[in-house]
């Protein structure tokens, strides 16, 4: 830098959990003609103050500086001979009361491992525990240099296994210094800049030359460490959520996707019996949603502070869940609460929608049958800001699909379940012919539904639905039909073939999603005169207006 003074060094802070190659990128940044190593300055302060045992606690107290204030000002931000100066640090050795200048000066960055690949050589020189693995000081260390302005660069060990120069480019880049073809090899060996533990923590490194590629399959994890594990893997899992480029068995190529609401990104979901962030918010592998679609669902709406028919979604619930036989089912005012928490923690009061899943629950093991499930169902309350999901302006276009609907036969649509693979197979074809959702027929050939909503026609006045025999009798449906006979039209519910649909002067479909959609097209005819007619506009207009004045308050919401 052309304004640095005479023997002023950048500092370079790395943070990191122990057995996390912390000791090989400290030896590539010494193969740096720019950068002088510290091998953990802050090793005595921390048996200082801490009063930790160590093998070689009382050589560590001798040989190195133990005052906290000394050791920042003189030896991590003191003079040297070099442009940079690379300190290396243990999360668990940033104490409390440490000065300020440590977290404000220099420029930080957190390296993490996993701990599956942690935890089986830790206990080597020390036993292992919560406290001296450290992760939960990374995580407040990522968190107060955030709260600083200064959001630290995460990297994963796993990255500079697989691919050290690309992840030590990216890393010099962050850190706004020149990337050196020598970081990537460094002689075997013990080095001068090794701290006075080197014999007991560095015996692997010592035989590296640089950073060896990971074993293609790992070693067997120790159990007597899954409990340390369970407490770790979160924490790992939240930083790693941070790093420029992962690195897993199974990664996507996909670039992250856009969301189509934004404010969606930071939101909270009930799982089972707590409110989660979006990214933690999971079921177990062992959930019967997860061994086999085995779970009921129900769609509501928020409008204006109230939850539009929450009743009627609640007997459908139960009555679906009935059904199929679950077990240790929640009550509907244990329901009922869960929803209305966690609206009020997200601030959702209107212009959105729940996704509230009830699952037969975790089974003891994988397997299709009921009786492995003994813990419970598992309630899911999943609120997103979403508007109407359909053009309900202008109007959708419809294809009409191969996929057949459900048979009473074999799956009964009036059990409101998850398994949705033969509404998917359909809105599929919809997909691929650019539709907005795609009808289909029941096994004799008359239309039952899309693969999504209900669906209705206006035939010279008349107002005609399928029998709900094939098609889920959605709780939008009946409100609708009720609706049509309030504002005196005639409603005729019978089996309708594809051909009167393709002739109608209306249609519209219904649904908690999208509400009250117009057709325009469907199979390339045009319906109609091809816009919004005027017996679908009314029923919309009636139906805002119900939904205005309708619906089961949320608690505290105040207006």
């Amino acid at each position: 830098m052309g304004g640095q003074k005479q023997g002023e060094v950048e500092v370079i802070h790395s943070w990191s959990a122990p057995r996390s190659l912390s000791t090989s990128l400290m030896y590539s940044f010494a193969q740096r003609d720019d950068t002088e190593v510290l091998d953990e300055p802050l090793y005595a302060t921390f048996l200082k103050v801490t009063g930790v045992e160590r093998p070689y606690r009382e050589e560590v107290l001798s040989k190195m500086e133990s005052d906290a204030n000394k050791v920042v000002k003189e030896v991590i931000f003191g003079p040297g001979e070099k442009k940079y100066r690379f300190c290396k640090h243990m999360a668990k050795q940033h104490l409390p009361g440490l000065p300020n200048d440590l977290m404000k000066k220099g420029k930080h960055f957190i390296l993490i491992r996993n701990p599956l690949d942690i935890l089986p050589s830790f206990e080597k020189v020390v036993p292992p525990s919560f406290l001296e693995l450290g992760l939960a000081e990374l995580v407040s260390i990522y968190s107060d240099l955030s709260q600083l302005g200064k959001p630290p660069v995460v990297i994963d060990a796993a990255d500079l296994q697989q691919d050290p120069e690309g992840t030590l480019r990216g890393l010099c880049e962050d850190l706004e210094i020149p990337f050196d073809d020598a970081m990537l090899r460094w002689e075997a060996g013990p080095k001068p800049i090794d701290g006075v533990w080197a014999p007991w923590w560095y015996k692997s490194v010592h035989q590296s030359t640089g950073f060896n590629q990971t074993r293609k399959y790992p070693q067997p994890f120790p159990f007597s460490l899954y409990d340390l594990l369970e407490k770790s893997l979160p924490l790992y899992n939240m930083l790693r959520r941070h790093v420029r480029k992962t690195t897993a068995l199974l990664k996507s190529p996909l670039p992250p996707p856009d969301i189509p609401v934004p404010a969606n990104e930071k939101l909270l979901a009930w799982v089972g019996d707590e409110i989660l962030p979006r990214e933690s918010a999971k079921v177990s592998v062992f959930d019967s949603v997860v061994q086999g679609g085995d779970s009921v669902w129900e769609g509501l709406r928020v409008y204006n502070g109230k939850i539009f028919k929450l009743e009627e979604h609640l007997d459908r619930l139960f009555d679906s869940a009935k059904a199929l036989a679950f077990k240790n089912v929640p009550t509907r005012e244990e329901v009922k609460e869960a929803i209305f928490r966690t609206l009020i923690r997200n601030g959702m009061f209107d212009n959105a929608h729940i996704r509230l899943s009830l699952t037969r629950g975790k089974k003891v093991t994988s397997g299709m049958s009921p009786a492995f499930n003994l813990y419970g169902c598992t309630l899911i309350v999943l609120p997103e800001w979403k508007p109407p999901v359909y053009d309900n302006t202008h109007g959708i276009n419809l294809v009409t699909a191969t996929t057949r609907r459900n048979s009473p036969n074999n799956l009964d649509s009036k059990i409101h379940h998850n398994n949705l693979l033969n509404n998917i197979l359909a809105k599929i074809e919809g997909n691929n012919a650019d539709a907005g959702d795609a009808i289909m027929l029941d096994k004799d050939g008359y239309v039952s539904e899309t693969n999504a909503t209900n669906i209705f026609l206006v035939k010279k006045g008349r107002v005609l639905t399928p029998h709900a025999d094939y098609c889920l009798p959605g709780i939008t449906r009946a409100t609708v039909m009720d609706l049509v006979v309030k504002e005196d039209l005639v409603l005729e519910e019978r089996r309708i073939s594809l051909s009167e649909f393709h002739t109608a002067d209306e249609v519209w479909t219904t649904g908690t999603m999208g509400e009250l959609t117009p057709v325009v097209k469907i199979d390339g005819r045009e319906i109609g005169d091809g816009k919004v007619g005027p017996v679908t506009q009314r029923l919309q207009n009636a139906y805002k207006k119900l939904t205005e004045e309708s619906g089961v308050p949320i608690p505290s919401y105040q207006h």
